[in-house]
């Protein structure tokens, strides 16, 4: 992202996983889920789902999701996204599941996510937590679990990132000193008026 401003800085962030990971642990008391599936959405669905996995004591691997070839949009959302590859260790066959992001937006990236874990089985249940959901939704689908709510700009979007790549875009991802940062979305970068090269001038 370009032009991009600080929205909740490390400390804000932090606050909020704590938090989530209290409200979490409420949800599965009263659902009388004692022993969940994690599975993060890469990239920041990752370093959130590691924080309330932590939290919450849970013994079994945190399953790692990559659904970038899933989504209906897919040719839509950028010339070059970065794959990673999935990673469910644990047989998901009638277990409860904790489907983790960092932004819930559109849906449509949930919407992949869940064909996704079919593809790899059939579990007794899928709860979504979000740590942002924002406006914009353009499918029926909504999270049982959101640290904060945002309402944006048209044209804006808020994606979690580390402190360490706002210094060094190729810094290595790394699940500590997290911030949510705000800059335009890359369909609104593209229709961006750009001005030519005067001749004669650098």
């Amino acid at each position: 992202m370009s032009n991009i401003d600080i929205w909740k800085g490390p400390e804000a962030v932090e606050s909020i996983l704590t938090r989530m990971g209290v409200e979490l642990a409420d949800v599965l008391k009263a659902r009388g889920i004692e022993q969940p599936l994690m599975i993060g959405i890469h990239s920041g669905g990752v370093w959130v789902a590691e924080r309330l996995h932590r939290d919450l004591g849970l013994t079994e691997p945190l399953g790692h999701l990559d659904i970038s070839f899933y989504r209906d949009d897919f040719s839509r959302i950028g010339s070059h996204p970065q794959v990673r590859p999935s990673h469910l260790p644990v047989p998901m066959d009638d277990r409860h599941l904790i489907l983790v992001d960092d932004v819930l937006q559109t849906g449509r990236t949930i919407r992949a996510a869940l064909n996704v874990l079919f593809d790899y089985g059939r579990p007794a249940s899928v709860l979504l937590a979000t740590l942002v959901e924002r406006d914009g939704r353009e499918l029926p689908v909504a999270a049982d679990l959101v640290g904060l709510h945002a309402h944006l700009e048209p044209g804006q979007q808020v994606k979690l990132v580390t402190e360490a790549s706002l210094a060094a875009p190729d810094a290595q991802d790394v699940g500590c000193g997290l911030v949510l940062v705000l800059g335009e979305t890359p369909r609104e970068r593209q229709k961006r008026p750009t001005t030519p090269p005067v001749p004669g001038v650098l």
